[in-house]
């Protein structure tokens, strides 16, 4: 073996042997903070407040004696203590929280979009699908401008329906027109007449141009007064329905079979016809007169005051004895001087007719003045 050879030794040579000096051990490392150690979760109170400065420190101390010192698994910081939770304990009763439901559609709206309404048709009850809209901005192509303009466009029964509304709609306000004309204008119309036709009497009569007892149809003759129902009514020839019944005019029957005589007349019967309803109705209300109350009729020449005698309620349209010079119903047996105003029944129809019937009481000459059924 070689001497001296760097790589070998003599086994039993004591000065090979290392020198036994004792030597200083290497000093441990100082082991840092522990990495698990929370930092603080919240920050100060006042964020803004002025950092405190650093304590003044002395000098460190070697580097074995601290670890020496202190633990190597000491923390350096309190223990982390965990922050309570904000909600309510386990063991408080908690009131029910409704859940709101994600936004958008929910899976049953989605459904009925894909299907493209298909269970409208078949139920018709279903909540209808939303159409499929293009998003904005985007124009509508061919196909989609179709389909809208066909959805717009109302089906066959709506219009039908529509057009059928607007007819009954239509027919409800003529009708209402024509009753407000009826009941009310034709009043207004006649009313207008008859103050024309007693100014033109009374212009003729003041001329002295009539002939008595003669008269062409429609033209006025004379003015009757029915003092209990207030009713100042001019009577002209005829009872033509335009000419004179309509114009608010009393008439006298004087054509063919229904002519009648004259006030004038040594005898006869005196028949007039008036409305009882609409285009002035001068003869509504005589079904109110009673035996003695006054008629009277003016002419050129005099006053002749009837007093009611009889009223005949309700006869047939036919009956044209009511008229004849001794009427049949009235009561008078004998040939005398009587007026009969005739008129429809029941009210608003022209179904029946309502008969009243007159005495001559007073023959009175207009130079003597107005008789008293006048004056009083």
């Amino acid at each position: 073996m070689t001497t001296g050879s760097p790589w070998f030794r003599p086994t039993n040579d004591p000065t090979n042997e290392p020198p036994n000096h004792p030597t200083n051990p290497p000093a441990p490392e100082p082991i840092a903070a522990a990495p698990y150690a929370p930092a603080d979760a919240y920050p100060p109170a006042d964020a803004y407040a002025p950092a405190e400065p650093y304590p003044y420190e002395g000098p460190a101390a070697a580097p074995y004696e601290a670890a020496a010192q202190e633990s190597p698994y000491a923390p350096p910081y309190d223990p982390y203590e965990a922050e309570e939770p904000h909600g309510p304990s386990p063991a408080e009763t908690m009131a029910l929280q409704a859940v709101e439901p994600p936004p958008g559609p929910g899976r049953a709206e989605r459904r009925r979009a894909a299907k493209g309404g298909r269970g409208r048709k078949r139920g018709g009850a279903g909540p209808e699908a939303p159409a499929n809209r293009p998003p904005e901005g985007r124009p509508l192509s061919r196909v989609e401008a179709r389909q809208a303009a066909r959805a717009a466009k109302d089906s066959v029964g709506v219009v039908a329906s529509r057009a059928v509304g607007e007819l009954f709609i239509t027919f409800g306000v003529v009708m209402l027109l024509f009753v407000t004309y009826q009941l009310w204008w034709t009043n207004v119309l006649a009313g207008q007449e008859t103050d024309q036709a007693k100014e033109q009497i009374e212009d003729t009569w003041a001329k002295g141009d009539s002939k008595p007892d003669t008269f062409e149809p429609g033209e006025g003759f004379a003015i009757m007064y029915i003092p209990k129902l207030d009713v100042v009514v001019p009577v002209a020839e005829g009872i033509n329905k335009a000419k004179v019944l309509d114009k608010g005019m009393v008439g006298h029957y004087a054509e063919g079979k229904l002519k009648t005589a004259m006030p004038s007349d040594e005898q006869g019967n005196f028949a007039v016809a008036g409305h009882r309803n609409t285009h002035g109705e001068p003869f509504r209300y005589i079904n109110r007169l009673e035996p003695g109350d006054p008629i009277v009729v003016e002419t050129q020449d005099a006053y002749y005051t009837y007093e009611m005698a009889s009223i005949l309620p309700q006869t047939a349209p036919s009956n044209i004895s009511v008229i004849d010079p001794v009427p049949k119903g009235s009561g008078f047996t004998e040939p005398g001087r009587f007026i009969t105003l005739t008129t429809c029944t029941p009210e608003f129809t022209s179904t029946y007719r309502m008969i009243v019937w007159g005495r001559l009481v007073e023959e009175r000459p207009r130079s003597k003045g107005k008789p008293k059924a006048l004056v009083g």
